[in-house]
């Protein structure tokens, strides 16, 4: 099975814009999409988070988000062993300094902000999913 990219974004068109830019590198069909934080907790450490997290290659994950915050679902995937080596990538609006640091210092792999233009948008998600895929190397399967 491909490695798959789990999208965590409550904003249905940020999320089709992400799987377009994904798609760039041939990567849309292996997203994940997942409205809220309290949707990523169970399809990532839920019962059958296993079977759900044996392929995820990369979790893009959105600040604000219903239910529970990007943060709170941050700091729960990089408490657990199961989840702690999966990257990260915070995919966000927000470029408060605060934020920023926050999700650093609870874990965070990668903070990206999203751009405005479309182009610039895309460009930039493209670039995230084909690092992720293709040059980073990531740990061994237990």
């Amino acid at each position: 099975m491909a490695s798959r990219i789990v999208l965590v974004e409550d904003n249905a068109d940020d999320a089709e814009l992400t799987r377009m830019a994904l798609e760039r590198n041939k990567q849309g069909e292996q997203v994940v999409h997942l409205s809220d934080g309290a949707q990523a907790i169970e399809y990532l450490l839920g019962e059958a988070s296993e079977e759900h997290t044996r392929d995820v290659r990369l979790i893009l994950l959105d600040l604000k988000l219903p239910k529970m915050d990007g943060m709170q679902v941050l700091q729960s995937l990089k408490s657990d062993p199961r989840t702690r080596r999966i990257p990260v990538v915070i995919l966000t609006s927000s470029n408060l300094s605060l934020d920023i640091a926050h999700c650093y210092d609870i874990g965070v792999n990668s903070y990206v902000v999203k751009p405005v233009q479309l182009e610039e948008y895309m460009d930039k998600v493209s670039g995230v999913g084909r690092y992720w895929d293709t040059v980073n190397e990531p740990p061994a399967a237990n």
